[in-house]
């Protein structure tokens, strides 16, 4: 390779390298809740006070019956002792990779704290007085496209959304009942680690590991960034 070759290969790499160094303070195990859940909650909150545009948003990673996965942006509606709460129409693809295999893995990225979290664990329906109460409380509009649209589906055309819509719209002129594939999820987690952004990138994590032991419970392992 010549030297002209070799110095324009360094500039593409260098142009795509452009990542500032994390000063987003220190993540140690003497500080960090006992239990991730709450050390979660506490970490929700403080993106949320930082601005974070979407700090309820998370990545959803599911598996196929191939064992290919699939990722996509969903949004946290709660958590608490019982896991991570979310709702998805239950005939999508995730709704069906979720039924033939019920676990399944999330991440949470608030760039502005320089944090990350992921979780592992065991997805479960939730109850139907549960995603009940949850869609009535959704916008309106909200609740007639969870009708209108065969989620994951091909389509002819955005018309055919449409059309559907528009039925769905005169079919159900006041109240909108939750259809009976829309529901929530909750996942239960065996592992959630805690990543903050560190100089040099020499990042910290700390993963909380649910343990066998009688009284169930958390250790927390410190990781190589």
């Amino acid at each position: 390779m010549t030297g002209g070759s070799e110095d324009a290969a360094g500039a593409e790499f260098a142009a795509l390298d452009r990542h500032r160094d994390y000063r987003g303070g220190a993540l140690l195990e003497a500080d960090v809740a006992g239990d991730p859940l709450v050390q979660f909650e506490r970490w929700w909150r403080e993106a949320e006070t930082a601005g974070e545009l979407e700090a309820a948003a998370m990545t959803l990673a599911t598996v196929g019956a191939d064992g290919a996965p699939a990722a996509r942006i969903v949004y946290l509606r709660g958590v608490d002792a019982r896991g991570f709460a979310f709702f998805t129409n239950g005939e999508s693809r995730k709704g069906r990779e979720l039924a033939a295999e019920p676990r399944a893995a999330l991440c949470f990225f608030w760039p502005r704290r320089h944090r990350q979290v992921r979780v592992e664990g065991r997805v479960a329906p939730q109850s139907p007085a549960e995603s009940d109460a949850y869609f009535a409380a959704r916008p309106r509009g909200s609740r007639l496209g969870a009708w209108a649209s065969p989620q994951s589906a091909p389509l002819r055309d955005r018309a055919e959304l449409e059309a559907r819509l528009a039925e769905v719209e005169a079919r159900f002129p006041d109240a909108v009942p939750r259809p009976p594939h829309w529901g929530g999820y909750r996942l239960l987690p065996h592992v959630v680690e805690f990543w903050q952004g560190r100089e040099s990138r020499l990042h910290d994590r700390l993963r909380y590991e649910r343990t066998a032991a009688a009284s169930p419970g958390w250790r927390i392992v410190r990781l190589a960034p």
